[in-house]
């Protein structure tokens, strides 16, 4: 068991200065049965109109306007996460089990351009499919090989980067390793989906030692329950993964999303610190 402190920082500097902005905050870690949140706090700058609901995917949005002029948006999240390195262990289900769900998990299915694997990467891995036994092989195969052929390479790639690009690039981030591995899943109809949350990089934390976290993104697939497995690590989800957002892929979970209105560019800003508190 471990408590994590998570504060991620995040925001937009506007050049001229933005008239108002209305905006999605997605940055709260979810309570699931391998994670419980003690403490969870947003501050926002300026001080906006806010509302709070869960999405349809079971996220913890934060809705928020702001609708005076201001040169910048901050938002800051903090937390303080209990997690447990005991997931769900896969069942190992047979190939024609992916019958019973394929109605009622067809969401988690769907092959969008996010996702959808070129015919290049679906020829190289077919082998991995006709050898493996369930679909959990299958699953742990592809993320190993994805492993193994993508170097991790931070900044290769944009937030709006496909799968099929970054598999041609043969570099990506998380959320490129996620999406590769997702389209293969679902393209063998293994129902999947992606998740967000954070990652503290740390082989063995020391306890009060604050340091620079990241944003990072996984993938679960469906084995008689959800399976947690990290791609870009080729590892399963252990209790130094928290989870804050699912869904079909990044498009369902971007930690903030919005419009605003200004004159000029506009900065991003982002930052994450993790301390393990015990």
């Amino acid at each position: 068991m471990m408590q994590l402190r998570i504060k991620h920082s995040t925001g937009y500097r506007y050049e001229k200065g933005a008239v108002a902005s209305f905006n999605e905050a997605r940055m709260t870690p979810l309570t699931t049965p391998a994670q419980q949140v003690l403490r969870s706090r947003l501050d926002i700058t300026p001080t906006p109109w806010t509302s709070e609901f869960r999405d349809y995917w079971g996220t913890t949005v934060t809705a928020f306007e702001v609708t005076e002029p201001h040169t910048e948006l901050s938002v800051v999240a903090t937390s303080l996460v209990e997690t447990e390195e005991a997931r769900v262990e896969p069942q190992g289900r047979p190939w024609s089990a992916l019958a019973e769900v394929q109605d009622d998990l067809c969401e988690y299915l769907e092959l969008s351009d996010w996702v959808v694997p070129s015919v290049e990467l679906k020829q190289a891995t077919a082998s991995l499919r006709e050898t493996a036994a369930t679909p959990t092989d299958f699953a742990r195969a592809v993320c190993t090989y994805l492993y193994e052929q993508i170097r991790y390479v931070t900044g290769a790639t944009e937030v709006t980067t496909r799968a099929a690009d970054a598999w041609d690039a043969r570099v990506g981030v998380c959320q490129d390793f996620a999406h590769l591995s997702l389209g293969l899943l679902r393209d063998a109809g293994i129902p999947a989906r992606y998740v967000s949350g954070y990652l503290h990089p740390g082989s063995d934390p020391a306890v009060g030692e604050e340091v620079e976290g990241e944003s990072h993104a996984w993938i679960e697939w469906w084995d008689g329950d959800w399976v947690g497995y990290d791609p870009t690590n080729d590892r399963p989800v252990g209790e130094q993964h928290v989870v804050v957002a699912r869904g079909r892929d990044y498009e369902d979970v971007p930690p903030l999303r919005g419009i605003y209105s200004t004159r000029g560019d506009s900065e991003l800003f982002v930052t994450v610190e993790i301390t393990r508190m015990r």
